[in-house]
């Protein structure tokens, strides 16, 4: 038997246990194990959403998501149209111009990001990049400067490590963009004036709603400064020079879809089920744990962030490293499709604009216990694809 059959033959070898949910996109994200739809039977449908039990539904989406994430009393949260970027782009176009900004980007949303302030609103920025997989020098930040950022750079597996980097008697605001961060990481609501993410991240919530919290120095800004540009309808946080309150108490600016809403309620009731905030962070650090190790123990494939500090515990980013592979981006797509056609991994390929590899979600609505039954077929697909490849040559 020749080299390359014999690769052949134990390349075909398929593990026995499969994952019972074999989703692992990174948004929309998978669903939480309880899931079925008659959980959603309860969803006001049919009626309007500024009637008593719409805006009752609304009030309890706001006031859950304060309860789970700990935000405190007087921050503003708010249910807003467009998704984590509708939420972004509200924050930029009305609280944006007043001061200097530092735009702080390293990976393909917060590129987004700053293409938005500096070539669309013109504003004065000072833009620190980093290659994908690493992150900016976050000590050299200015934050008599407003500061825009990203957590977790989902499309590059990179988080910022803590809070600590950000200056408590700041001058300027801190606008984050923490879509994949929220429900699994620590926020320091401290440290954030303007917070954004979508229902449709970790607690794999339906996609279309954005949630925007603002704390008491973000409203200010809002209620004293007016913006040298116009403001579309549904970016108008304020009228007559005070906060449009009803914003962030279940009065939205468009019509929500108030089955999403019923969804993200049972998402919510969820998550208190698992301990709330710690249990879904620790559920995310098994399942992140779990490929971390993976790659601590196979020299073909490694995270995507360079520094364990700033490794993701959602979208967790990987690349191949075997010098076998002659194509990576052939490969890292091959990959994948073998994984999928088994209907073992779904979604697991590399955001588009990210290096060759695979990008697989470990949020907590995934269980752990997908997550091991599905590495051992990511090797077997590895293997598999270096044979194939062999035979071609």
């Amino acid at each position: 038997m020749t080299i390359e059959q014999t690769a052949s033959r134990d390349a075909a070898r398929k593990p026995d246990l499969r994952p019972a949910n074999p989703r692992f996109s990174s948004g929309p994200c998978a669903k939480p194990p309880t899931f079925d739809l008659t959980k959603l039977a309860g969803a006001a449908l049919g009626r309007s959403h500024r009637a008593a039990v719409g805006k009752d539904k609304l009030k309890a989406a706001i006031e859950g998501t304060r309860e789970v994430l700990g935000i405190p009393a007087g921050y503003k949260i708010g249910i807003v149209p467009a998704s984590d970027t509708g939420a972004v782009e509200m924050a930029l176009w009305s609280l944006l111009g007043e001061r200097k900004v530092e735009m702080l980007a390293w990976e393909s949303f917060g590129a987004g990001w700053v293409t938005d302030v500096v070539k669309q609103l013109k504003i004065e920025a000072e833009i620190k990049t980093a290659d994908y997989g690493q992150i900016v020098d976050l000590a050299t930040v200015d934050f008599a400067n407003d500061v825009v950022f990203t957590w977790n750079g989902t499309t590059s597996g990179v988080r910022v490590p803590n809070g600590n980097w950000i200056a408590d008697d700041r001058q300027g605001l801190t606008i984050c963009d923490a879509t994949s961060a929220a429900f699994a990481m620590d926020l320091p609501w401290d440290k954030l004036d303007v917070t954004t993410f979508s229902w449709q991240k970790v607690l794999g919530g339906e996609a279309a709603h954005g949630m925007l919290i603002l704390s008491p120095r973000a409203v200010e800004r809002l209620e004293s400064y007016t913006p040298a540009w116009p403001l579309p309808k549904i970016f108008r946080l304020t009228k007559g020079g005070k906060l449009i309150d009803g914003i962030f108490t279940g009065a939205t600016i468009n019509t929500p879809s108030m089955l999403a809403v019923e969804d993200y309620l049972f998402a919510l009731d969820w998550a208190r089920s698992v301990g709330g905030l710690q249990g879904l962070i620790a559920r995310a650090d098994a399942n992140a744990g779990a490929v971390h190790g993976f790659c601590a123990q196979n020299d073909w494939i490694a995270n995507l962030a360079a520094d364990d500090a700033t490794q993701s515990n959602t979208s967790v980013c990987l690349k191949f490293t075997d010098a076998r592979i002659q194509d990576g981006a052939v490969f890292a797509k091959a990959v994948a499709k073998r994984l999928e056609a088994e209907s073992i991994a779904l979604d697991i390929g590399a955001y588009r604009d990210a290096p060759a590899g695979l990008r697989i979600w470990c949020g907590g609505t995934v269980e752990t216990s997908d997550i091991e039954a599905m590495l051992p077929w990511l090797a077997w697909a590895f293997e598999a694809e270096i044979a194939a490849q062999t035979v071609a040559a």
